[in-house]
């Protein structure tokens, strides 16, 4: 993150770097108002949608929605990592780096996090291998766990109570303040604390140099109204998206075998892992990010797909083969029996079977055509055109030029449409315009919450706000965990005396959609500032309004599980918290 380069470092190198001469220096930018555009370098179009605003010093493509400040650029355009990037600045504009960049991470927030993470860990860890852990242990072990594998992943069991964590981190003198942070607790809103997870099997969630980023937990038996898996929230140290489950014991084995084994779930990578295939990663749910395909592509650029056989599997095979492909990946899918995963399907047949289902993957050229073909028979010429155009928006995707051609020949010959055809569609799909010009001013649907949208707007346009603001919202205030992020750094760097200008506050940021989502915010429209006091006060009686009816609703749900389930103690007590929320929800405070 940020916080690895000493924050007065990098805001000596944002201050000396320009943004148009950097980016200018790649490519050419003409002037557009008080603005400088091109046509974007990161996705194919023919409008200019790439847009420079050399006031913030930040760029924004309204295209593709990549964004960011001089680092995030680097970072896009070159493929380098945070460290990376502030180096190559600091040659660029003399600024001389500490030779000790490790010890910069060693104080502040960020080893608070992760510290505090680390002694939850051990807390679970301890009480699964405690005497109220048999039950889980039996679950583990028919689940066909071996001891070595369940201390390999760390895995724990988390206690059957509201504040057994929260308790237990006290005496290491972690500050409730420090631990709601974390997402390991939540706060009540009678101000109490609660742990996030109870009587749930728990899995670390390590980055590639083993330090605790976040938690998973499943329950170990399945209860209506109750999801069956949970995730600590994102946070200054954890963003979803950027991180592969198992890669801190895997990626020296994927750097071996030269390709990796992308799973959905925990349990399908601990399974292969245990199976003697140990170059296997689980993408920490079904949707694979372009930030962990590059992840990968740091150890190897050939992968095996092998997602669950269901329809959620396949469409989510099908979604990530072409973001493997504009990474220019070599991508293969293992095609699972039905009703299999890789953790069952492993716990029924032998590794064996499980290495042939891997040397007989499909190329992703097959695999995405027998798909459709199944699913859309080809027989009917409507649904054949739709499967040529769905093949075809692949085939675009392919830098190579032989391998384009060859793929246009056998679709040609799997569809029995002549290859001219084909050829012309596809020179077609290349040439359309995406985006139309008269759109060039207006923001792509985040499916941000509009009035947390329009509050962070405020608040990054006019920063004598924040004082206020904070003063009656907190980030667990807030819908999206992405605002709620940047919300809670902006308070964190405000308290410290620092300059959120928008350049230096993406600069302390390494999650490139936080950075992109600021610089999205802020490319919009400017708002009148005659009216502010009047937006923020709406805004915060809305977004706390919002926060009041989900948290109702929750206890809605939970104080009808307790009623099946005859506590009637517990009952009584969401009931009481219920109407404590009800009472409140009528005299929200405005902004003084």
């Amino acid at each position: 993150m940020a916080n690895y380069i000493p924050e007065n470092i990098l805001d000596d190198i944002l201050s000396r770097i320009d943004i148009v001469e950097l980016i200018s220096g790649y490519f050419p930018l003409k002037r557009a108002g008080r603005n400088l555009r091109a046509l974007c370098p990161f996705h194919h179009e023919k409008t200019p949608s790439f847009m420079v605003n050399p006031q913030k010093q930040i760029f924004h493509c309204f295209g593709c929605g990549k964004g960011g400040n001089v680092v995030s650029f680097l970072m896009e355009y070159e493929r380098m990592d945070f460290i990376e990037a502030v180096k190559t600045l600091a040659r660029k504009t003399g600024v001389e780096l500490p030779k000790n960049e490790a010890s910069s991470k060693s104080s502040g927030l960020i080893t608070s996090l992760y510290k505090v993470n680390e002694f939850a860990v051990k807390f679970y860890r301890d009480f699964l291998n405690s005497a109220s852990g048999a039950a889980a242990r039996t679950y583990l072990s028919k689940r066909s766990l071996s001891n070595d594998t369940v201390n390999l992943f760390q895995l724990g069991l988390s206690p059957d109570k509201w504040e057994g964590l929260f308790n237990y981190l006290r005496t290491k003198n972690a500050s409730p303040a420090l631990l709601e942070k974390s997402g390991l607790v939540s706060k009540g809103q009678n101000q109490g604390y609660y742990d996030r997870f109870r009587k749930r099997l728990v899995f670390p969630i390590f980055d590639v140099k083993s330090r605790v980023l976040a938690l998973g937990a499943r329950l170990l038996e399945d209860a209506p109204g109750m999801a069956k898996y949970i995730n600590s929230p994102e946070s200054l140290i954890y963003v979803k998206g950027r991180h592969l489950y198992g890669l801190n014991l895997t990626r020296e084995a994927i750097r071996k075998e030269d390709y990796a084994i992308v799973v959905e779930g925990y349990f399908d990578c601990i399974s292969v892992f245990q199976a003697g295939i140990k170059n296997v990663v689980a993408s920490l749910g079904t949707s694979l990010t372009a930030e962990q395909i590059r992840l990968i592509k740091r150890y190897t650029r050939n992968v095996i797909m092998v997602y669950d056989s269901d329809q959620a599997g396949q469409d989510a095979t099908l979604r990530s083969l072409d973001m493997f492909i504009q990474e220019d990946m070599n991508t293969r899918v293992a095609i699972l029996p039905v009703n299999f995963d890789p953790d069952s399907f492993l716990r029924k047949f032998e590794a064996k079977a499980f290495r042939h289902i891997l040397d007989n993957a499909l190329g992703l050229f097959d695999y995405k055509l027998g798909l459709l073909s199944s699913r859309y028979k080809i027989i009917n010429p409507e649904n054949k055109a739709f499967v040529a155009g769905a093949m075809l928006d692949s085939i675009k995707k392919i830098r190579n030029p032989i391998l384009q051609a060859e793929y246009l020949r056998r679709l040609a010959q799997a569809l029995d449409i002549k290859e001219e055809v084909l050829i012309s569609e596809l020179r077609k799909i290349k040439d359309q315009k995406p985006y139309d010009f008269r759109e060039f001013f207006r923001i792509p649907d985040s499916k941000i919450n509009p009035t947390e949208r329009l509050l962070m707007r405020l608040i990054l346009g006019e920063t004598e706000l924040i004082t206020k603001i904070k003063s009656v919202l907190s980030p667990e205030d807030f819908q999206d965990a992405r605002i709620a992020r940047v919300f809670s750094l902006i308070c964190e760097l405000i308290s410290k005396g620092k300059d959120i200008e928008p350049k230096c506050l993406i600069g302390y940021l390494d999650d490139r959609e936080s950075a992109s989502l600021i610089s999205e915010i802020l490319a919009a429209d400017e708002h009148s500032q005659e009216d502010s006091e009047e937006i923020l006060n709406d805004c915060v009686s809305k977004i706390k309004k919002q926060r009041l009816n989900l948290r109702c609703q929750s206890l809605r749900e939970e104080i009808k599980l307790a009623q099946k389930q005859g506590d009637q103690g517990h009952m009584d007590s969401l009931v009481f918290e219920l109407r404590d929320l009800l009472r409140s929800g009528s005299c929200l405070e405005e902004v003084k």
